[in-house]
């Protein structure tokens, strides 16, 4: 089970209880951050990339992978993060082969980040970390093999949008993938099929859903 901590916001008093998100293990296992009962929730200011994971190792396989650094956002505005002691691993879990795909709640845009870093994962992508090279729109994910943008913008996806990340992952040699939150027009959709552009839709489950032929079967052989 997902350890629990008592927290109490520094800026309002206001006591909480904090439960560790799991994610899911490319071999299966449920992965939590495990917490540090001891230690005062900070409060987030000036937020930077490298900030955002903590390290974590898998209790079923030993694999070290990154994940979300845990964090509690409390009614008064104030978001904090709670503290993670140090590595240590996770409950086992499920059984073996291919487990279904874990999701996290899509909201702001650094949920929908996770939600796409959980899902190439999913694929087989484990190194994937933010693309030091800049996209026209929307935040670059990057590891071996594989190049992502994630786009939270309230608008549909264009033609031009998919054509600048297949000329990117042209030049780098990779697969490119495309998630969104908005959606796609037609003339995007279109595009990314002549291309061979998967296009995926994040819905508020955070569960990328396949929306033209290339990721519907990326996806189903994921499955």
């Amino acid at each position: 089970m997902p350890e629990s901590v008592p927290v109490r916001c520094p800026a309002c008093r206001r006591a909480h209880r904090y439960t560790a998100p799991s994610y899911p293990c490319p071999c299966g296992a449920p992965v939590a951050p495990p917490l540090d009962p001891d230690a005062v929730p900070v409060p987030v200011g000036h937020r930077a990339w490298r900030e955002e994971w903590v390290a974590v190792r898998c209790g079923r396989c030993g694999r070290d992978g990154e994940w979300p650094r845990p964090e509690l956002g409390c009614p008064c505005g104030t978001v904090l993060r709670i503290p993670v002691a140090g590595p240590r691993t996770a409950a086992p879990a499920a059984p073996a082969g291919r487990p279904a795909f874990r999701s996290v709640p899509v909201r702001p845009a650094r949920d929908a980040v996770t939600a796409a870093v959980l899902y190439l994962r999913r694929l087989g992508h484990e190194d994937v970390r933010r693309a030091d090279r800049r996209l026209p729109a929307g935040i670059g994910l990057t590891g071996p093999g594989v190049l992502a943008l994630v786009d939270p913008s309230a608008r549909p996806a264009t033609p031009r949008d998919v054509e600048c990340l297949w000329l990117t992952a042209m030049t780098e040699s990779v697969r490119c993938l495309y998630f969104s939150l908005a959606g796609y027009a037609e003339d995007a959709r279109a595009r990314a099929d002549a291309l061979d552009v998967p296009l995926f839709l994040l819905g508020p489950a955070g569960v990328p859903r396949p929306v033209n032929g290339p990721a519907e079967a990326l996806d189903a052989d994921a499955a």
